[in-house]
């Protein structure tokens, strides 16, 4: 178990990075940033423009290490912290490399399947299948810096499915891989 912090939750009925980059992300209707998040087994995230998307079912949730933003800022020498709602990755939370969860390929070209992991942020814990990785896109360059998406390659995030409902706040929270 890993004691981590929860610092983002976005929730978003849209998505806003359609388009061009260079023309900018659509506006949310309403504001994406949660304080608390409703997770369903097998759905996804209640609200959310992934939720019980047949389509998106191995992609429902992503999560991204904040760590990963702080190094942007290290690479390209910004002023300071990016604003972890801007990634648009449904959890941010710093203290665990979420990346190192992600399905990959070992040297000989198998492929290794993602982890399960649990968050509980006090309310119980949610288990979620990590899938593939959540790849860093243009929009990176619009809406963080430019230069982020080429600094978030291999840290971008990860994709996964919950496999347990319940609530994540913000805050503290327990992270915990099994063997």
């Amino acid at each position: 178990m890993t004691r981590v912090e929860i610092v983002a939750l976005v929730v978003s009925r849209q998505h806003a990075f359609e388009g061009r980059p260079a023309d900018g992300p659509r506006p949310d209707p309403e504001p994406a940033a949660r304080s608390e998040i409703e997770v369903r087994a097998g759905l996804g995230i209640v609200g959310d423009r992934y939720y019980a998307q047949t389509i998106h079912k191995n992609a429902a949730v992503t999560l991204i290490d904040a760590a990963a933003l702080d190094e942007v800022v290290r690479v390209l020498g910004l002023p300071g912290r990016l604003d972890p709602h801007l990634a648009r990755r449904n959890i941010a939370l710093r203290g665990f490399p979420i990346d190192e969860l992600a399905a990959h390929r070992d040297a000989q070209g198998r492929r290794i399947d993602g982890r399960r992991f649990t968050l509980d942020s006090g309310q119980g814990p949610v288990t979620f299948q990590a899938h593939r990785p959540a790849n860093p896109c243009a929009w990176m360059d619009e809406v963080l810096a430019p230069g982020a998406m080429k600094a978030l390659r291999g840290h971008g995030g990860i994709r996964a499915t919950p496999l347990t409902s319940g609530v994540l706040r913000l805050g503290p929270a327990d992270l915990t891989v099994p063997d």
